[in-house]
C-alpha cells in the first residue's frame, strides 16, 4: 500500500474527521469566549472597581529608554491585566466544557436504565410466587 493511500485511509476514518471538526469548533468557541470576556464582562467589572481597563494593569520592571542611537528600547512589564482576562477566559471555557460533559452524562444515564429500575420479568414473578408458596408450606 502506498504512503498516499495509507494517509487517505487514516484521514477518512470517522474519529479523525470528528476530531478535526472538534478542534475547529473549539478554536471558534475560544474566540467567542475571548470576545465575551474582553468586550462584555471585563469592562463593567473595570467600571465597578474604578474605571480600570484590565489590559492596562501592568507592573513595570524596567522603563522604556533610548539607547545611544536614539532607538527606543521598550519597557519591560508584567501584564497582570492580560493574565486576569486570560484566566477568566479559561474559567468560562472550562465551565462550558464541564456543563457539556455533564449534559452528555445525563443523556447516557437516561439511555441506560439500570436493571433494578426495570419491572421484573414473568419468569421472575413466577419464581417469586413459587418461593412464597414454599415459605408458607414450612
Amino acid at each position: 500500500m502506498s504512503l498516499l493511500q495509507e494517509f487517505k485511509t487514516f484521514a477518512m476514518r470517522g474519529n479523525v474527521i470528528d476530531m478535526a471538526v472538534g478542534i475547529i469548533l473549539g478554536a471558534a468557541f475560544g474566540k467567542i469566549v475571548s470576545s465575551l470576556v474582553n468586550d462584555v464582562i471585563m469592562p463593567p467589572i473595570g467600571l465597578l472597581i474604578g474605571g480600570i481597563n484590565f489590559t492596562d494593569i501592568k507592573i513595570t520592571l524596567k522603563s522604556a529608554a533610548y539607547n545611544g542611537s536614539n532607538q527606543l528600547i521598550p519597557a519591560v512589564t508584567l501584564n497582570i491585566g492580560s493574565f486576569i482576562q486570560t484566566l477568566v477566559d479559561f474559567i468560562i471555557i472550562a465551565f462550558a466544557i464541564f456543563m457539556m460533559i455533564k449534559a452528555m452524562n445525563q443523556f447516557h444515564k437516561k439511555k441506560e436504565k439500570p436493571a433494578s429500575v426495570l419491572a421484573p420479568s414473568n419468569e421472575e414473578k413466577l419464581l417469586t410466587e413459587i418461593r412464597d408458596i414454599l415459605k408458607t408450606k414450612k
